[in-house]
């Protein structure tokens, strides 16, 4: 039987997904025969009672340089994503005293949920492979009586970066000093605000952002005191069948996932018009409108809009079962959020 053109078309992007692992491989092979070795780069997950979802990547990463304070030294984007990923790596994660032996995928990222019986808030185990020294790394529990959750996109709601054009996402992302990269006035204050009226509440970053960039976000957000949470992020390059990955696929699956793995949970989803954030929540919303809270939504600035490429269509959410809220900024926000009753109203949040 003749191949049809979409039968052709995955072939080719199959192949390309093979050709890219081997590519890899080769780096892999010369990165050993120098004497490095690799190790594991954790990022934060999250869990419930009785199971955590434990996140990372396996690599070969050249030493970070530090200041004299410390701190990691300002590097450029491209350095993050000169590390060599290991695919398939053996990788054993230790809770409570309980090796776990997973696989990581092609990309070396691992995403797997193990069972385990941690008590809630940020709990710490670690990960390490090849018998490497083993790294700490942390997650979230959720409490089983906590109904309040945060998810937040990253680009263009907590960063500037001006992502949905290719030329300036590729200078943001390959060329730009991460020390240069700024805040979106007021997001830290509104998460800040939001996580210290919802004791226990779990925040999640889901981005469409490359796990290459995951330590340098972490220090992101540190630098700029956003509260601590889970880190969501993708693996860029060609999958099964695709030349590459969906954003918005990954977004909305995550959500859905976060659904199911919280059915207590109702979330505030936050994110901006400069990409889909407002068609994937409308989505989820119209899938789980008693899962939702509220949204918010940042409109970028004019010129913020002409640099991204312009605005995403926003939908008419006037007879939404939930409130949708928008402004340009983090006060803008919290204002609009103080107004529905999301925040600073007393018992809002458990109806």
């Amino acid at each position: 039987m003749p191949h049809t053109d979409a039968q052709n078309a995955r072939a080719k992007v199959l192949w390309l997904a093979r050709l890219e692992y081997r590519f890899h491989a080769w780096r892999e092979r010369r990165a050993r025969r120098r004497g490095q070795t690799p190790t594991v780069t954790p990022f934060p997950g999250y869990g419930g009672p009785g199971w955590v979802r434990v996140l990372g990547r396996v690599m070969i990463v050249p030493p970070a340089k530090q200041t004299t304070t410390g701190e990691y030294a300002g590097v450029r984007g491209w350095r993050s994503f000169a590390a060599v990923p290991i695919g398939y790596a053996q990788v054993t994660v230790t809770i409570g005293g309980v090796d776990h032996d997973v696989v990581a995928d092609r990309g070396g990222v691992i995403d797997t949920k193990l069972p385990t019986d941690l008590e809630p808030g940020w709990q710490t185990f670690t990960l390490s492979v090849e018998g490497g020294t083993p790294v700490d790394t942390r997650a979230y529990i959720v409490a089983p009586d906590v109904k309040f959750g945060i998810v937040s996109d990253v680009d263009d709601t907590v960063m500037v970066t001006a992502i949905p054009r290719p030329l300036l996402a590729a200078w943001n992302s390959f060329v730009v000093n991460e020390h240069a990269r700024q805040p979106v006035p007021g997001m830290a204050v509104l998460m800040e605000r939001v996580v210290r009226e919802n004791p226990g509440a779990p925040l999640i970053y889901l981005s469409t952002g490359a796990w290459n960039i995951a330590p340098t976000l972490m220090r992101f957000l540190s630098r700029h005191v956003f509260p601590p949470g889970a880190l969501l992020l993708t693996d860029w390059g060609p999958t099964h069948d695709r030349w590459f990955r969906s954003g918005s696929a990954h977004k909305l699956s995550n959500l859905r996932r976060l659904a199911e793995e919280f059915p207590h949970v109702r979330w505030l989803l936050i994110g901006d018009d400069g990409q889909h954030d407002d068609a994937i929540y409308t989505t989820f919303t119209d899938e789980h409108p008693s899962r939702v809270v509220a949204v918010a939504i940042r409109r970028l600035s004019p010129a913020e809009a002409v640099l991204a490429g312009g605005r995403t269509a926003v939908n008419d959410h006037a007879a939404a079962e939930v409130p949708w809220v928008s402004d340009s900024d983090g006060a803008g926000l919290l204002e609009r959020l103080e107004d529905v009753g999301v925040l600073g109203a007393a018992g809002a949040l458990e109806a």
